[in-house]
């Protein structure tokens, strides 16, 4: 009987852990976005180096995307704060649940930590957007 209460407290935290591993995928998700475009940024910065002597044009444009990357940086390290909080709420489950241990304040506080790191990455993101679109040229095709 202990066998079976046991295996039912193990299902039951397995039922819990499914949002966080789902929400580690989102995360995940995201991240690609950030490290894709951080990738872009520093594509484009080692384009306009390849030109030459830098013209103060290109001066500020690089010192834009400079800006840019920085955002992402700090975008991608909020949102991997936000994971590794996921991941170790996971860890916190199991060994409660295993070692019948009270840890709903644990749990809470991770989960709130996780948010508020994900919530500061993708303003952080939503900064660069923002930058990145407001030095944006359009060229107005005559």
């Amino acid at each position: 009987m202990e066998q079976e209460s046991s295996l039912t407290t193990i299902a039951h935290v397995i039922q819990l852990a499914v949002a966080p591993v789902f929400l580690i995928s989102g995360v995940g998700a995201l991240l690609a976005v950030l490290t894709n475009r951080l990738a872009r940024i520093i594509d484009r910065a080692r384009q306009l180096d390849a030109l030459g002597p830098p013209t103060p044009e290109v001066r500020g444009e690089l010192t834009v995307l400079t800006d840019r990357a920085t955002y992402i940086n700090r975008s991608i390290a909020l949102v991997t704060s936000s994971a590794l909080l996921i991941a170790t709420l996971i860890v916190v489950l199991f060994l409660g649940a295993f070692l019948t241990l009270n840890v709903a304040r644990a749990v809470g506080v991770l989960f709130v930590g996780a948010m508020i790191a994900l919530i500061v990455g993708l303003v952080t993101f939503l900064q660069e957007v923002r930058l990145a679109t407001r030095t944006l040229r359009l060229h107005s095709h005559q």
